[in-house]
């Protein structure tokens, strides 16, 4: 017998964590967190339809909002909201920030420091006593390093 691939396993533990939630691993399903896994570039909902029409072509764009619902409400990707735009698809679930490139709507993982993982969920803030957290995000804006050096805004001081 072959040992198990880290997309066999991968795959196995998206099953179970799918399943214990109460829903199958279904093939739409499986398609839609690939695309999120082998681009982690922050995906809208339409460009993951995009991805996901290449290998399915009778997929439909209700089928990955679903999906994606899914995946989300089980834990197995994050949805990353900036303004109003439409919401983005994380599939890093390891503790970290994004920074919203405000000229070419890049978005970018920041890992968190080890001091905002201390306390896990606080991200290092100094909470209100006796407060649960259930969800926090954090999140940087202005311009990547490729706008920058094409027109430099002015950053913030350090006060």
């Amino acid at each position: 017998m072959l040992p198990e691939t880290s997309s066999e396993n991968s795959s196995k533990n998206c099953n179970d964590t799918i399943s214990q939630k109460g829903f199958r691993f279904t093939a739409q399903r499986r398609e839609v967190y690939d695309a999120l896994q082998m681009q982690r570039d922050h995906p809208t909902a339409v460009d993951v339809f995009m991805r996901v029409q290449k290998k399915l072509p009778g997929i439909s764009l209700a089928t990955v909002y679903n999906c994606l619902e899914t995946l989300t409400e089980c834990g197995l990707v994050r949805a990353v909201n900036h303004d109003r735009q439409p919401s983005r698809y994380c599939a890093n679930l390891q503790p970290h920030a994004h920074f919203f490139c405000e000229q070419c709507g890049a978005v970018h993982d920041v890992p968190a420091s080890p001091a905002t993982c201390e306390e896990p969920g606080t991200a290092g803030w100094q909470l209100p006593a006796g407060a649960v957290v259930t969800h926090h995000e954090v999140a940087f804006r202005g311009q990547c390093a490729g706008c920058a050096a094409t027109a430099p805004i002015t950053q913030l001081s350090k006060s």
